[in-house]
């Protein structure tokens, strides 16, 4: 999968977790963006310091839907090892204000 396929927030979230850039990271999400793993609404900035930038976490992308704001991807952290998981993506502004992932199935 190309990240042509991606929309551009979207493309800059995935580059910045497998690059561990807390910086990009942040910076691509609005200032009050939310997320959702497996149905579960977490804090942000701490469920990402867990389960990405301390866990060294990657996301090998299997699909991109064809609004490029939501894929199916091979997740790896350092915690969970891999696992494929799927992740939607709310973009307003060119910013994500809101992500859901979880264990795809």
């Amino acid at each position: 999968m190309t990240a042509r396929t991606l929309d551009p927030a979207v493309t800059v979230f995935v580059a910045a977790v497998n690059a561990g850039d807390r910086g990009a990271f942040f910076a691509v999400l609005t200032d009050d963006a939310t997320m959702s793993d497996d149905g579960t609404d977490y804090g942000l900035a701490p469920w990402a310091e867990r389960e990405i930038f301390s866990a060294d976490g990657r996301m090998e992308i299997e699909t991109v839907s064809a609004d490029g704001r939501s894929l199916v991807a091979t997740y790896t952290n350092s915690t969970w090892g891999s696992m494929r998981t799927r992740w939607t993506f709310t973009v307003t502004d060119d910013k994500i204000s809101h992500f859901e992932t979880g264990q795809e199935v």
